[in-house]
């Protein structure tokens, strides 16, 4: 299954002011073929910080989440704003999420979220050597911020406000790059 499938063509069947959805025609390699439907890919990346207080405690956030129509626990991130590289975006980010800046930022991994109908890409960054500085952001009400001991991740996990699965991922990560796994 080397031979990636045929785009016979890409419809655009309905948009939003954040999504576009689009009809994907398809033909794969055996001659079969199939339409699907996929978010469009957003025109900007996003990025995902995993800030660190010391090599045991993570800077969190607590914001409502549309989607599951709760509040969540999580980590600062957000898109890059025009011409920022993901240093930038995640720093701005963590700024204006969590009142901190970081002097050390290690790449992890870049991740998707359901690649089955979305392209959307996230990368994740470890933030370390944290500072206190604040910038405004877009969030409608103030972020509440909150720390944990990684060392207490399994915990963290099991609680019924920490379901995002690339947030949970990206602790997981981080937990490991520390301990240099």
């Amino acid at each position: 299954m080397e031979t990636k499938p045929e785009i016979l063509d890409t419809q655009l069947v309905t948009r939003s002011r954040l999504f576009g959805i689009e009809r994907v025609h398809l033909r794969f390699a055996n001659g079969e073929e199939r339409e699907f439907e996929r978010l469009r890919t957003p025109p900007i990346a996003g990025v995902m910080c995993v800030p660190m207080l010391d090599d045991d405690r993570v800077v969190l956030i607590r914001e409502y989440a549309a989607g599951v129509e709760e509040y969540q626990i999580t980590l600062p991130k957000g898109a890059y704003e025009h011409g920022e590289d993901w240093r930038e975006a995640a720093n701005r980010e963590l700024m204006e999420e969590a009142g901190y800046g970081a002097r050390e930022l290690t790449f992890l991994k870049q991740m998707t979220l359901s690649p089955g109908y979305m392209g959307h890409h996230i990368k994740v960054v470890l933030a370390r050597d944290l500072y206190e500085e604040s910038r405004p952001g877009d969030e409608p009400e103030p972020l509440e911020v909150l720390t944990w001991r990684l060392s207490e991740l399994d915990s963290l996990v099991q609680r019924q406000d920490m379901t995002e699965a690339r947030v949970i991922a990206a602790l997981y990560m981080a937990r490991d790059a520390i301990r240099g796994s």
